[in-house]
């Protein structure tokens, strides 16, 4: 009788369906110094084995890798990164603010050019006249 509520509780064991209690029955069962029948002797040697295994102790002590980052270079880095950037944007700035001043100036001299070329014109057309003033009024 004894026996088959021990394969009952063997066959829900391995369909992982036993409460803790039965599991703690089986144990028991298998550890004990009863005669055990012979086509569950296998099962005397698991649950031997995990009965050893509850007592054991691992007493070593774990060393862990305990590397800190050092965050102080990547704030070097960061802090270099972002000088030379504004440097060289600043003197982006410089070279185009030049560029423009440069543009303006020439669209500057391009306008007084056109005028004092509109004015040169008015004044050769002033020298024909004043030529040909004197050579009416016969004036030396």
């Amino acid at each position: 009788m004894e026996s088959n509520k021990i394969e009952q509780l063997l066959e829900k064991y391995l369909n992982a369906e036993t409460t803790i209690k039965e599991e703690t029955v089986l144990s028991d069962y298998f550890t004990s110094d009863r005669k055990i029948p012979a086509h569950l002797e296998g099962y005397k040697a698991l649950f031997g084995y995990f009965a050893e295994n509850k007592s054991e102790r691992y007493t070593k002590t774990i060393q862990l890798k305990t590397e800190k980052t050092n965050w102080k270079w990547l704030s070097v880095a960061a802090s270099v990164v972002l000088l030379f950037s504004v440097y060289t944007g600043y003197n982006q700035y410089q070279a185009n603010q030049a560029n423009e001043a440069l543009a303006q100036t020439q669209m500057a001299f391009q306008l007084l050019s056109k005028n004092i070329n509109k004015g040169t014109t008015a004044v050769t057309y002033l020298g024909e006249y004043e030529t040909t003033a004197n050579k009416i009024f016969k004036q030396p």
